[in-house]
């Protein structure tokens, strides 16, 4: 039986890396299995977390979702079961979308039920999600190089190539689809050649482009704004956290181990949720 826990953190603030600004640990829950994605659902006041529970590509059907408060009570541990590898989350108010390996999943939330699913043709590594005002929902294929689109119930390839640099995490901008790429030259141990950087996509033609200098960043992985007009990224690799400018300009705000994961952030509450996929931990950090 797995046991969680949650420590909750009394400080001024923690200064952490040599760039980075203070920011304040605020939780910690323990006991999670591979978590690789934080969704923040405003409408119920809950975060949802995917865990692997097993190999990232292992269809061993031990993946679940966890549902946790943003104080980082454990709600529900295993609130929906029986996925393979999930990842990436959104929601569209109704519905939770999943990544799970090679499929889009859908889950619904007053049910808790999975709704739907839907394969997507020669996935190998399906990754984040996002999902468009029009209701389209966009999965990345970090080793296959596509991004993936279901729309009017059907999935089709909206962009694919080297030219999208081992995509992972999503998210809308300006009515574009972002990218937090991978890097160029993926290695065996998931290191890359050079580092990643964030892309636009457009949603008609899936014509890609580089948002910014293109400079290399690192091995990104989470995508959230931050309410002031930047973004939030992780780097999985190094561990980093990242404030990225919309010139393609970097900041470390924080510096984890490796295995920092799809992370969420909150503006509101100005928290940023970080899972960590190699500790088996979720953390929460004030964020200013």
């Amino acid at each position: 039986m797995q046991r969680f826990s949650t420590s909750v953190v009394a400080a001024t603030g923690i200064l952490i890396g040599s760039m980075a600004s203070a920011q304040e640990l605020v939780w910690t829950v323990e006991g999670l299995d591979a978590p690789e994605s934080a969704f923040y659902d405003d409408a119920r006041d809950v975060l949802y977390v995917s865990n692997i529970a097993g190999g990232a590509t292992e269809k061993n059907g031990k993946g679940y979702i966890s549902r946790i408060s943003p104080e980082g009570e454990v709600l529900d541990a295993q609130w929906v079961t029986g996925l393979d590898a999930p990842k990436g989350l959104v929601s569209d108010g109704s519905t939770l979308w999943v990544s799970d390996i090679d499929r889009l999943v859908a889950i619904d939330i007053e049910s808790s039920q999975v709704s739907g699913t839907w394969a997507a043709a020669d996935a190998q590594f399906l990754n984040d999600t996002a999902v468009a005002e029009n209701g389209n929902v966009y999965v990345s294929d970090m080793i296959g190089q596509k991004i993936y689109v279901l729309a009017d119930g059907e999935m089709s390839v909206l962009a694919e190539g080297d030219v999208l640099q081992n995509p992972n995490g999503l998210n809308m901008h300006d009515g574009k689809l972002l990218v937090a790429a991978w890097g160029q030259g993926l290695q065996n141990d998931f290191t890359t050649e050079i580092g990643g950087h964030l892309l636009t996509v457009d949603l008609d033609t899936g014509a890609v482009e580089t948002l910014g200098s293109g400079a290399p960043i690192g091995n990104l992985d989470g995508l959230e704004p931050d309410g002031k007009g930047n973004w939030i990224v992780s780097d999985w690799i190094a561990g980093s956290v990242l404030r990225v400018g919309v010139d393609g300009s970097s900041e470390q705000i924080i510096d984890l181990d490796g295995g920092s994961a799809d992370l969420e952030f909150i503006p509101d509450r100005a928290l940023l949720v970080v899972p960590m996929m190699l500790s088996n931990t979720l953390l929460a950090y004030r964020v200013e």
